[in-house]
């Protein structure tokens, strides 16, 4: 209604420039507020990036997922999704922090002669050379555009050295630069659904085997607490146990959101307290 009655009182060539005055002035605050809030850099458009940059957001994280099987009960997208809600949390509470695009597309397993995951339909592979080459692509990318900390994060196992790798060629790469950017992993992200998510499991009755290493209760539950409809769960209460057979190493039948919300805390809080630490280290003493 504001709109149409400002529309009213200037010819058309002028309402445009009216509008843009006003915008100026501060009176229409909504765009300003709403690229302020997000901290997604793909919903952003480039001028609010560079002036979230410039206004003091530092630091990015890059999410890295994986496109795998996990059994009968868990979509091909687990990775995918878990990584993109868990550094979302993570990136809020450490606070002028921005979330690039999940990548999904990781080492998996030979192609031609299928190993690993690469024997169940639908799980994309690509070879770590090619892997590494994006991780490292992305990061120079965000470091041209002024970002100092480049996070990166991922939530499969099967591609942890080659993380240490890029970060470790990044770093050694931007050394030679004055007031050089840094690229940083913490193993805290990985390691915590591997020890401390697992200890509370098993204080919650849940025995190894169910645990699993690979969409178990663990896996399964995870998932649950951040996207419920990514889990089969009308089917899986009243199935025989999936097995090796149907790529399943543990037995997800136990689990629940309410077990998945305890270990996604535990992972953000030990991720946001050991990136608050580094970030607070200034490079040359870590």
């Amino acid at each position: 209604m504001m709109t149409s009655t400002i529309r009213r009182h200037f010819p058309r060539g002028r309402f445009f420039a009216h509008m843009l005055g006003v915008a100026a002035l501060g009176l229409v605050p909504h765009a300003a507020s709403a690229a302020a809030s997000e901290i997604r850099l793909s919903r952003l458009t480039s001028p609010e990036v560079a002036a979230l940059v410039k206004a003091g957001t530092d630091s990015i994280i890059i999410p890295v997922g994986g496109t795998e099987q996990s059994g009968p009960y868990v979509v091909l997208g687990k990775h995918n999704i878990r990584v993109r809600a868990l550094t979302g949390m993570i990136a809020r509470k450490l606070g002028h922090v921005l979330v690039a695009p999940v990548i999904a597309y990781v080492p998996e397993g030979a192609i031609r002669q299928p190993t690993a995951h690469m024997r169940f339909t639908g799980t994309i592979s690509v070879p770590a050379a090619a892997f590494r080459a994006v991780l490292i692509g992305a990061a120079r990318s965000f470091a041209r555009h002024g970002f100092r900390n480049i996070i990166i994060l991922g939530d499969h196992g099967g591609y942890q050295n080659d993380l240490r790798m890029v970060v470790a060629a990044l770093n050694r790469r931007w050394a030679q630069r004055k007031d050089h950017p840094r690229a940083l992993m913490v193993p805290q992200y990985y390691g915590t659904t591997q020890t401390t998510f697992v200890k509370t499991l098993r204080e919650h009755g849940l025995s190894p085997a169910e645990i699993g290493t690979h969409a178990g209760v663990d896996d399964t539950s995870l998932l649950m607490a951040v996207a419920p409809s990514a889990v089969r769960s009308a089917h899986l209460a009243d199935s025989p146990p999936p097995g090796p057979a149907q790529g399943v190493y543990g037995d997800p039948r136990k689990s629940s959101a309410a077990l998945g919300e305890i270990g996604v805390e535990e992972i953000v809080s030990a991720t946001v307290a050991a990136l608050r630490k580094d970030l607070a280290t200034p490079l040359a003493a870590r």
